[in-house]
């Protein structure tokens, strides 16, 4: 546990978010640096400004030597770049973190690279007035391109501790997130599945790598161009993700798509014998698998939670979108002008559509298919009624009417007129004595004979049969 006081802890991190990533960087290229110097037997003239042309060269900053512009910078070494930024400005902050903290962790994680960024600008400028063929970048791309890599590196940081709690707290759609994971997941998918396509490629075409290789004879130069394939690769990668997708690259005059290959010059880099060459044979076309591949990634992710169709259909629009932007970015940073070979990148006005269109229409089957629409649920109908059934209604006694009901007690209401007294009913006066109760027969006199037949009971008694009574005929004998 850390006993240091607070205020100490989070200097220590911010200090880190805003010089970590770019120092590390700073000592990885100092140390190729030097090591290309002396296995080059070269003095150390200019060192301090190849070092910092580096560092810009890291984060896309072109960089002009002798007149030719390499605007083609390794891909690879700017996602590395934004990874750390992520991960430092990640480990700044905790999922509760108020907006005071994270405005302080974002402005470190900008403000030191771009601190950094004007010491290298400015040691490059002095470095011009040794080595002649060294030229200063301008200064406004050059910050606007660390700026660029370090607050998506930023955002992506923040997003990735407190982006479920602000959605959550917002106005914003509850699935959100889940949209960024599934165009995140159709990113990696498409490049994923083109790295595949670009190594089976090499493959195919070993003999023109070899030969690639042969333009050096020494160790060490076959081992730079290897490193230099490797830092290159994520660029090749872009560009088979526009030819999977129905879209070009170019490199100058060259030109690649799934349909038709126009030829140029190359340059002798080794990752480059991919690339296809005329004419052009049918197996290509099965490069727009790949592209099919990657949407119903984007499909399977954005069905993990199924939403109402509207909802559904948001969510999916929004990843493709997201997707389309993210591979967009990535083919302007992988392009740019290479010397004499010219231009060199993806056909930028159909790129991004060609992502979009793939990502909404094969998703959208996707999103249907895997169960992503939660369908509202149906009344249950009700069975039909059978014959027994109706006649039990029909015998059934109708329900009692509010009239039928028996009144529900409720408050008294208090009137001004006096309430009536009630009077009891008067008792009964009591029978007199020798008087008959009821149907008995009336008690004999004293002294009278008792007559044994009045206490005799017929049938005619029992069945309250009158007309017996009546008629003596029907009377039974004596």
């Amino acid at each position: 546990m850390d006993n240091r006081p607070v205020a100490t802890r989070q200097a220590r991190d911010l200090l880190r978010v805003a010089f970590g990533p770019s120092v590390v960087a700073l000592v990885v290229i100092a140390a190729v640096t030097l090591i290309q110097l002396v296995i080059a037997n070269s003095d150390m003239t200019g060192t301090f400004g190849a070092i910092a042309s580096m560092w810009l060269g890291v984060h896309g900053v072109p960089v002009s030597i002798g007149g030719s512009e390499l605007g083609v910078m390794p891909l690879l070494p700017v996602l590395l770049m934004t990874y750390g930024a992520m991960r430092t400005t990640a480990a700044a902050m905790t999922q509760r973190a108020s907006w005071f903290v994270i405005r302080w962790v974002v402005a470190s994680a900008l403000g030191g690279p771009l601190l950094i960024a004007a010491i290298a600008l400015a040691v490059v400028h002095d470095a011009s007035s040794v080595l002649t063929d060294l030229q200063t970048p301008h200064a406004l791309p050059a910050f606007g391109a660390v700026l660029a890599v370090h607050a998506i590196g930023a955002a992506l940081g923040v997003a990735s501790q407190v982006g479920r709690r602000t959605v959550h707290g917002s106005p914003l759609p509850n699935w959100l997130p889940d949209a960024f994971r599934a165009a995140t997941a159709g990113v990696l998918t498409l490049v994923g599945l083109s790295g595949v396509v670009t190594a089976g490629s090499l493959v195919v075409h070993w003999a023109t790598m070899h030969d690639l290789y042969a333009i050096t004879d020494s160790a060490f130069g076959q081992f730079s161009l290897t490193v230099l394939s490797v830092l290159y690769a994520p660029n090749v990668f872009v560009g088979a993700s526009a030819v999977a997708v129905g879209s070009s690259a170019h490199i100058g005059l060259a030109t690649f798509s799934s349909f038709t290959v126009l030829g140029g010059d190359v340059p002798a880099l080794p990752v480059l014998a991919a690339v296809p060459t005329p004419p052009l044979g049918p197996v290509w076309v099965a490069l727009l698998i790949v592209a099919a591949a990657a949407a119903v990634a984007v499909g399977q992710q954005c069905a993990r939670r199924p939403v109402p169709l509207a909802s559904a259909a948001a969510k999916l629009v929004v990843a493709s979108f997201a997707a389309a932007v993210t591979m967009a970015l990535l083919g302007h940073a992988g392009g740019g002008r290479l010397g004499n070979f010219g231009d060199v990148g993806v056909d930028q006005v159909t790129f991004g559509p060609a992502v979009f269109l793939w990502f909404v229409g094969i998703g959208g089957l996707t999103v249907s298919m895997a169960g992503g629409i939660a369908r509202r649920p149906r009344p249950a109908k009700l069975p039909k009624p059978t014959p027994a059934d109706e006649a039990a209604a029909v015998d059934e006694p109708a329900p009692e009417t509010e009239a039928d009901a028996e009144p529900v007690p409720g408050p008294e209401l208090h009137t001004d007129a006096e309430p009536e007294p009630e009077t009891e009913p008067e008792p009964e006066p009591p029978p007199e004595p020798g008087e008959p109760v009821g149907d008995e027969p009336a008690a004999a006199e004293p002294g009278e004979p008792v007559d044994p037949e009045d206490h005799f009971i017929t049938d005619d008694d029992l069945t309250g049969d009158e007309d017996a009574s009546r008629d003596p005929s029907r009377r039974p004998a004596d």
